[in-house]
């Protein structure tokens, strides 16, 4: 899965991705990492058609909520990022991740949960619910638009989660540092570059750029990188906030995506004219890296639908654990001896 070693990105990311990459909707393009299996339930285990049963209930929560693949993607990020792909961002428990400060807003547990039950009733005890995330996830971004990367499986669940262990970066966080911190999970700029399209559709709120909006670095202005007429607009929808218990409303990530919650190059569009809504994102112009990888991505969505692929393949292989590691929760929210960590 390192890229970097049979290909070179810079400066010519497009034929880059042609030469590494064929089909990414066939297994046989992206080499297993370790410890993970292509088709493993298929393969090696009594529940034949795990994958078949998340793509179905996924298919069902898309159809009432299309905001579901937006959910299921921070979902991942936030599980993955803190200490690995083991689904410890499911667990409950009045110090667990879910109630870490960087965490709140998540959405999407419930469907994560209801097709651990489903799953549950057809093949007690086989697949986990890392496994479940992340092919969750990946059925969700298809439907969306995205590509349908292979997902390979064999995670077992982590038995710890506790919300000290959450260092997710805020949404203002600097280029160099977001940089950093990829760099840190073992991702690169490529990576970097190319997982920010998550942001192509969903919603946030408010407070998440009140400080582009009104007080940027604190000089009492708004973020001089943020195009003007769109800063005015963004003010009307999130006003400064200055009392306790002040609405905090929603706004689009990606106002081209809207409730439509489509995966679409325009999102990199949006960061060459300086319209993006949270101040990471418009840290894509912070180098000619990203920003060749960013006007590669709104040149051409098929560009865009490559790297995704290969780059949320290489999220879902963070520190996962196998075999004697970990567990398969019977529950999702609990390990399996009944305590909440």
């Amino acid at each position: 899965m390192r890229r970097r070693q049979k290909c070179v990105f810079f400066p010519l990311l497009a034929l880059a991705l042609s030469l590494c990459i064929a089909n990414v909707d066939a297994g046989v393009t992206l080499q297993p990492p370790v410890k993970l299996r292509w088709h493993y339930y298929r393969r090696s285990t009594t529940c034949t058609y795990a994958e078949e049963f998340v793509r179905h209930q996924v298919e069902l929560f898309w159809k009432k909520d299309r905001s579901i693949t937006a959910k299921f993607l921070r979902l991942l990020y936030s599980d993955c990022f803190v200490t690995g792909c083991d689904a410890s961002i499911l667990l409950d428990g009045p110090d667990s991740e879910k109630t870490a400060p960087q965490n709140w807003g998540l959405g999407g547990f419930a469907a994560i949960y209801k097709i651990k039950k489903v799953l549950e009733a057809r093949c007690p005890g086989v697949v986990s619910c890392a496994d479940i995330l992340n092919l969750a996830t990946r059925d969700a971004v298809h439907l969306a638009g995205g590509p349908a990367y292979p997902v390979f499986t064999g995670r077992r669940d982590g038995k710890k989660s506790k919300a000290s262990m959450v260092d997710l970066p805020s949404p203002s966080i600097s280029g160099q540092k977001a940089l950093a911190y990829f760099q840190s999970r073992g991702l690169d700029v490529l990576d970097l570059g190319t997982l920010l399209g998550a942001h192509s559709m969903g919603r946030t709120h408010c407070r998440y750029i009140v400080d582009r909006l009104y007080n940027f670095n604190n000089t009492r202005r708004p973020d001089p990188s943020m195009n003007k007429a769109f800063a005015d607009q963004m003010r009307k929808k999130c006003p400064r906030r200055t009392k306790k218990g002040q609405s905090d409303p929603l706004v689009f990530l990606n106002p081209e995506s809207g409730s439509k919650y489509t995966f679409t190059e325009s999102f990199y569009k949006r960061v060459l004219s300086y319209r993006s809504v949270l101040g990471v994102d418009q840290q894509l112009l912070f180098s000619n890296d990203t920003l060749q990888i960013t006007q590669e991505f709104a040149g051409g969505f098929e560009y865009l639908r490559r790297s995704f692929a290969l780059s949320m393949s290489r999220m879902g292989n963070i520190n996962v654990l196998t075999g004697n590691q970990g567990e398969i929760r019977r529950n999702c929210q609990y390990i399996n001896n009944g305590k909440t960590q």
